[in-house]
């Protein structure tokens, strides 16, 4: 019996390649686990009305972690359009299988490491090491939102807010709603691990991004429990800045920069900025973890364009197998695979097409395989 229940995720487009890339690297490195390969995303939006079916949730619910591609999402109105015929007209809402599958298993921290390699001609600057910690259940992302804005929504908030009164005097038609939503326990939890991670890898400082100045209630709450939880961490630096003032800051001092935590929607803007200083999204690794289960991927989408091309850089899926293999307990395979993947990049004769080669996707995994 294998070591390891591994649910294999790989989605659409490209993320079906990079995952093939992945599987050479952990074959190679003689990882004993049984994947099983689930069922998810825009093909079975379109057969099934469900992007994330119940049989691919009852495969999470009883394996030790997950590794996942890479999914197609698109406008409502195309998500409607391309259903089959017998399910349309039926009502049925997409939501984003990876934002649904956060909030059902309570994935709350998103972790996202940003590495300069040496010998990679896509950073921005050598040496720079970032580590992103992104909230992931809660924010604007939370998928509280109204278009058109209901009566008894628009009467509620016209009686508590005088700012909505600008809007009330229009016709409901004429805007939506979403609401942030941030708890205080969500807050904690992600400024929290922060805190920890740099204190066990010995990261000097963690800076909290925030706009408390101009979303005060949400953010400024984020931004206060920051401040409390620092004084638990007399060894970690602490400081703050604006989402805005951080992108200007991050391009222009990156090497200040160690541990970043962030709400949601700003995590993922500042997580992004942070993975093309260390060359692209081809390099953006993430890990969306609880309590019980953590699934694993690269940053970018599923690049339809250049689906079954085989030209995509896997290096951001083979990190995130690497921090699959870190939050399993097995570091040493997780040094192995890493010291690999910084090998291939410092030799420079193995490239994708982004990095100036024309290595495929599937080469790109062989030679990191024969490093290993």
């Amino acid at each position: 019996m294998s070591t390891y229940k591994i649910a294999w995720l790989p989605g659409d487009g490209v993320g079906i390649e990079v995952m093939e890339a992945t599987r050479i690297c952990l074959d190679a490195l003689k990882f004993d686990a049984a994947y099983t390969h689930g069922d998810i995303g825009w093909e079975f939006w379109c057969k099934e009305g469900d992007a994330f079916p119940a049989r691919t949730i009852e495969l999470l619910k009883n394996s030790h972690a997950a590794m996942f591609g890479a999914i197609t999402s698109k406008p409502v109105k195309d998500a409607e359009n391309e259903l089959v015929p017998e399910l349309k007209g039926k009502g049925l809402v997409y939501r984003s299988p990876i934002v649904r599958m956060r909030q059902m298993f309570d994935l709350y921290t998103c972790l996202r490491p940003c590495r300069a390699y040496p010998g990679n001609p896509l950073n921005y600057k050598e040496g720079i090491d970032l580590v992103v910690f992104r909230e992931n259940t809660e924010d604007l992302y939370a998928g509280v939102e109204f278009s058109p804005v209901p009566d008894e929504l628009i009467a509620m908030l016209t009686s508590l807010s005088k700012p909505f009164a600008h809007f009330a005097r229009m016709p409901s038609s004429d805007y939506a709603l979403t609401c942030k939503i941030n708890s205080k326990t969500g807050c904690e939890r992600i400024i929290r691990a922060a805190f920890e991670y740099a204190k066990k890898f010995n990261y000097p400082k963690v800076t909290i991004i925030h706009k408390a100045n101009v979303v005060r209630a949400t953010e400024g709450m984020f931004l206060e429990i920051g401040r409390r939880l620092a004084k638990e961490y007399p060894g970690v630096q602490m400081d703050d800045a604006n989402i805005d003032a951080i992108c200007m800051w991050l391009l222009k001092n990156p090497k200040n920069y160690h541990v970043l935590v962030a709400t949601n929607m700003f995590g993922d803007i500042v997580s992004d900025l942070a993975a093309q200083m260390v060359g692209g999204l081809g390099f953006g690794c993430s890990g969306n973890i609880g309590e019980k289960l953590a699934v694993f991927e690269p940053t970018h989408g599923s690049a339809p364009k250049y689906a079954g091309s085989y030209k995509v850089n896997p290096i951001a899926t083979i990190l995130a197998a690497k921090m699959m293999l870190d939050w399993l307990g097995e570091p040493e395979m997780g040094v192995r695979l890493e010291k690999a993947v910084a090998a291939v990049i410092a030799e420079g004769v193995v490239r994708t097409y982004d990095m100036g080669g024309s290595a495929t996707t599937l080469e790109m995994g062989e030679a990191i395989a024969r490093k290993l």
